[in-house]
């Protein structure tokens, strides 16, 4: 699926599509025929601003990632780090009384690590 996710991304560089963050992984999501799993802030990354995951049913999880100048790229996730993409979820899912009272910044750092 990283190869289709690449595709669409690229697509979208060629529309000179400038969409917030959320939309253009929606746009992604939906052409792929994922599922949006969480769009998180990341704080403290000299490198990254953004981080999104599309699950794919049995085929995988892939990350799409926006640095500080608003390039997007992505990366599969490997299967041992499915953990960290399933606490991530859990908190987007969240209501936003019980967000404010759990943090992700720990398990999104990980991810980041992982993935770069």
């Amino acid at each position: 699926m990283a190869e289709y996710v690449e595709l669409v991304l690229f697509e979208q560089s060629l529309a000179g599509m400038n969409c917030p963050f959320f939309d253009r992984v929606g746009d992604v999501a939906e052409k792929t025929d994922g599922s949006l799993l969480f769009d998180i802030r990341i704080e403290g990354d000299v490198r990254i601003q953004r981080m999104a995951a599309i699950g794919y049913r049995a085929n995988g999880t892939v990350a799409i990632m926006m640095d500080k100048n608003g390039q997007l790229s992505s990366a599969p996730v490997n299967g041992d780090d499915e953990v960290l993409v399933a606490e991530l979820t859990v908190w987007y899912s969240l209501p936003m009384t019980e967000k404010v009272c759990v943090s992700y910044q720990g398990a999104a750092a990980r991810l980041l690590a992982k993935l770069l």
